[in-house]
């Protein structure tokens, strides 16, 4: 994956979604759910509800791009909302991390990574 410039916005998707979802199913989660502009130059990340799948979706100035990650084993790590939350702000290096398979909580590997 591209380095994710610093000064990029993050935004994580709190709650699992349909990983069937394209382009148009991601920004309209993006607008309706999220309750943000998907146009606004933001990253924007979600999951699948067993956590072994991750797609991104970006706004470039030209076109929309979704990504995609799928775990052979594992699952990501996924911070949990105290309050009925639907987003979470990120950096880069937390995304970076989550994506790599670091447990954010204790910055350590998940016991299935395997470097």
């Amino acid at each position: 994956m591209q380095p994710i410039p610093t000064n990029t916005r993050i935004y994580l998707c709190l709650k699992p979604v349909d990983m069937r979802k394209g382009f148009n199913g991601l920004y309209g989660h993006v607008t309706e759910h999220m309750q943000l502009k998907p146009l606004n130059g933001a990253l924007f990340v979600f999951t699948n509800k067993a956590r072994n799948r991750v797609k991104l979706l970006h706004w470039d100035g030209s076109g929309l791009w979704v990504m995609a990650k799928r775990l052979e084993e594992g699952r990501f790590s996924w911070p949990k909302s105290a309050t009925d939350a639907r987003k979470l702000r990120l950096g880069s290096t937390a995304l970076s991390m989550l994506l790599d398979g670091i447990e954010l909580k204790d910055g350590a590997k998940k016991a299935w990574y395997d470097a």
